[in-house]
């Protein structure tokens, strides 16, 4: 085998790895023992073959405040995808995109409980503003429009 076969192997080896690491196939949540919209983003994950191990909780306040998820972006449960922490009625889609970009930030957040986000039904594109959760005294930026 010659050098220019010997890198080039290594390369595509190196890139399945990679694009293997940043694939996600659960997600936990955490989440209020009586919350229905909870239950149907669950439902909405699993759909999209997604293992979502769930732990409920008393008080999901402190949840939030462990993962350090500012007022302005909370939501009801809070999920954990690979090393992120991910807040709301997020879409697979922007997880998948979360995860294969590798962005160096703490997570994303859907705020509030919008209309037309998943579990949250009917679906609507287009309606959905995702930020990334900032650090401590940072100001939240866009990470998509869904």
């Amino acid at each position: 085998m010659n050098v220019r076969t010997l890198i080039l192997v290594g390369a595509v080896s190196l890139a399945n790895a990679i694009a293997s690491a940043a694939e996600f196939k659960s997600a936990q949540v955490y989440k209020s023992p009586t919350c229905g919209c909870c239950g149907n983003y669950i439902e909405y994950l699993k759909q999209n073959a997604i293992d979502v191990p769930v732990i409920d909780v008393p008080d999901t306040t402190a949840v939030k405040t462990k993962y350090g998820v500012p007022g302005a972006l909370q939501s009801c449960h809070t999920s954990l995808v690979n090393d992120y922490v991910v807040k709301g009625h997020v879409p697979v889609g922007t997880l998948k995109k979360l995860v294969s970009e590798g962005r160096k930030i703490k997570g994303i957040a859907l705020p509030g409980m919008p209309p037309g986000s998943p579990g949250m039904e009917p679906m609507k594109p287009g309606t959905l503003t995702v930020y990334e959760i900032p650090k401590a005294g940072e100001t939240p930026k866009v990470f998509s429009i869904e």
